[in-house]
């Protein structure tokens, strides 16, 4: 029995994976299933014992993309660093599917809002903000941060950071490679923490007034 639950198990994996890249390749709207099928290198109908239709199959890809996206980010706000690094463990978070699955991101950021079947989970995408609040607002009350700005309207503008950047190397307006990835993580953070902390601080770890 456990044989066989693997078995079907990686068979569904490979369904997902050919999904991807057919979506990736050819866009959600004209691919077909058998074109699946194909990819994956399983007979058409194998395809409808794990998944009831096309639709469904992008919406598991969103699904599982985003349950551990949010996983990663989750445990990024929850180390005991303090609240700058945890913001660039976030960035980090966010970052790491394009550098590990760029093809499955892809497909997310083109057929999010276009695509019924995902398209209900539009605000699954904004709750990472969530996390980026509560580390501004500890990183507040500890004194890290500066206390006159609004929490929320600061974690939007850090997330819309690094949504663009994703975004732009989605659709080819910027490069995305390990180096491009890792200069916008340092940028993300250094450039929108500045407006957050009470001093700015060298790598050094050296305080330099503001003022």
């Amino acid at each position: 029995m456990a044989e066989r639950a693997t078995a079907a198990e990686e068979k569904r994996r490979t369904i997902l994976d050919a999904a991807v890249r057919v979506f990736a390749r050819k866009g959600f709207h004209t691919s077909r299933v058998g074109d699946i099928a194909e990819e994956a290198g399983v007979a058409h109908g194998l395809l409808y014992h794990y998944f009831s239709s096309k639709d469904e199959v992008l919406e598991t890809i969103f699904k599982e993309h985003w349950t551990a996206l949010l996983d990663r980010v989750h445990r990024a706000e929850e180390t005991g660093d303090d609240p700058v690094e945890q913001l660039r463990g976030i960035t980090r978070a966010m970052f790491h599917s394009w550098v590990e699955e760029p093809d499955v991101v892809r497909v997310v950021i083109s057929e999010i809002a276009r695509t019924e079947a995902i398209s209900e989970h539009v605000g699954e995408l904004v709750r990472p903000i969530g996390a980026i609040r509560r580390v501004i607002e500890r990183g507040q009350a500890s004194g890290v941060f500066r206390s006159d700005l609004d929490a929320d309207l600061a974690a939007i503008i850090f997330y819309g950071g690094i949504d663009e950047l994703i975004s732009g190397w989605v659709l080819g307006r910027l490069p995305g490679d390990a180096d491009e990835v890792a200069a916008s993580e340092r940028h993300v953070v250094d450039v929108l923490c500045a407006g957050l902390l009470h001093q700015l601080r060298e790598p050094s770890g050296a305080d330099v007034s503001t003022g």
